[in-house]
């Protein structure tokens, strides 16, 4: 039995299934995609004296689990913030996590919060980036202006910015949730890690917008 409700996207004749555990996996490259994991920052809050629950960040790390046992991918795409902070005990759990998948090609595109020395991930036998061009699209962490896509090859993907979509119902209720966003040239992945907020975008008439709902996505006319 699976565990995903997958919406099914395709995009330059690729096909893409919008997972709701806020995950991509890229049929024809085998590769699940995923973006802010943050791994890190509940060791880091509670390294600072702030009460977080411990077992967050290990849940994440077993629905990550969970996906790579359903979708048996080849390599597994990180779109930068995989760590949150400099090394902490949560790093540990990570490691552990690492070795239960010695065969996966696992790639990080470094982000701004990737500030551990990179001899950390050469160790765990993880591939380091700035950016990767992957058939028609090209793996980033920051979204770039859109003066500048038009220049840019591939049609990009990205995360940083951790998009929400608000939705309002009939009784002025409003609620923001977790989206894939797809523009002309580029798509925002929402964050992957629990612990992390969102942020609701701005959106051209002519974007695909895809709400994260608990147990699937759905496209937002």
């Amino acid at each position: 039995m699976t565990i995903s409700a997958a919406t099914s996207f395709t995009l330059l004749n690729q096909t893409l299934l919008l997972l709701p555990q806020r995950a991509i996996y890229w049929e024809q490259q085998k590769a699940l995609i995923v973006a802010d994991v943050h791994f890190g920052k509940v060791g880091h809050f509670r390294k600072a004296g702030i009460a977080v629950p411990r077992d967050m960040e290990q849940s994440d790390l077993a629905t990550l689990s969970d996906l790579i046992y359903e979708y048996q991918p080849e390599k597994l795409l990180f779109l930068g913030d995989l760590f949150h902070s400099d090394m902490n005990n949560d790093w540990d759990w990570f490691t552990l996590w690492r070795s239960q998948f010695p065969g996966l090609q696992i790639i990080l595109v470094k982000g701004n919060h990737d500030i551990i020395a990179d001899s950390n991930y050469h160790q765990l036998n993880i591939e380091l980036h700035d950016q990767l061009l992957i058939g028609p699209f090209l793996m980033l962490h920051h979204p770039l202006p859109d003066e500048t896509l038009q220049n840019t090859e591939g049609y990009i993907f990205c995360g940083h910015i951790h998009p929400g979509v608000n939705l309002n119902g009939r009784g002025r209720q409003s609620i923001t949730l977790p989206c894939f966003a797809f523009g002309n040239k580029q798509a925002i992945l929402p964050s992957f890690g629990k612990f992390t907020g969102k942020v609701a975008i701005r959106s051209q008439k002519t974007d695909r917008i895809f709400a994260v709902l608990k147990d699937k996505v759905v496209a937002i006319d």
